[in-house]
């Protein structure tokens, strides 16, 4: 029975699931979005929102928030949450949204784009251009390989 087990497993054993979320945070953190199936971008959003509740609660002392995340986030990633701490002052929660896209073609799996809320600086609409720019790529090489 499942009681009281929380959290997705997504195939894996324990180390990889681990591995796996601590660098797809570290990716969240610095690059702002990351586009990523839709089980991991749900699961990563609650990993991220106790991350930088734990790293406010340092009162921005650097050394103090750099000891409460340094375990899950590379080295990189750290350094850009110290020096973007004061983009997340204004809320209490919330930090990260997800998106949800189009399946993927290969395999059909839910896809879907999670990203930081101050990140954000593009719209929905946006984000479909780049979708209809990508497939317009993929029919333009598709006809350059059947020549």
């Amino acid at each position: 029975m499942k009681h009281r087990k929380t959290g997705r497993q997504f195939g894996r054993v324990r180390s990889q699931r681990k591995a796996l979320m601590n660098s797809l945070l570290s990716s969240l953190l610095i690059h702002g979005r990351i586009e990523t199936t839709e089980a991991k971008a749900k699961e990563m959003k609650s990993a991220i929102d106790k991350i930088i509740t734990r790293a406010k609660r340092a009162n921005g002392n650097k050394m103090e928030i750099i000891r409460k995340v340094k375990g899950e986030l590379s080295d990189d990633a750290v350094q850009v949450l110290v020096n973007n701490m004061d983009k997340f002052d204004s809320r209490d929660s919330g930090y990260a949204r997800v998106i949800k896209l189009s399946p993927r073609k290969s395999d059909s799996a839910r896809m879907a784009i999670i990203e930081l809320v101050d990140f954000a600086t593009s719209s929905k609409e946006e984000i479909k251009k780049t979708e209809v720019k990508k497939e317009t790529a993929q029919k333009v090489s598709k006809e350059k390989e059947s020549k």
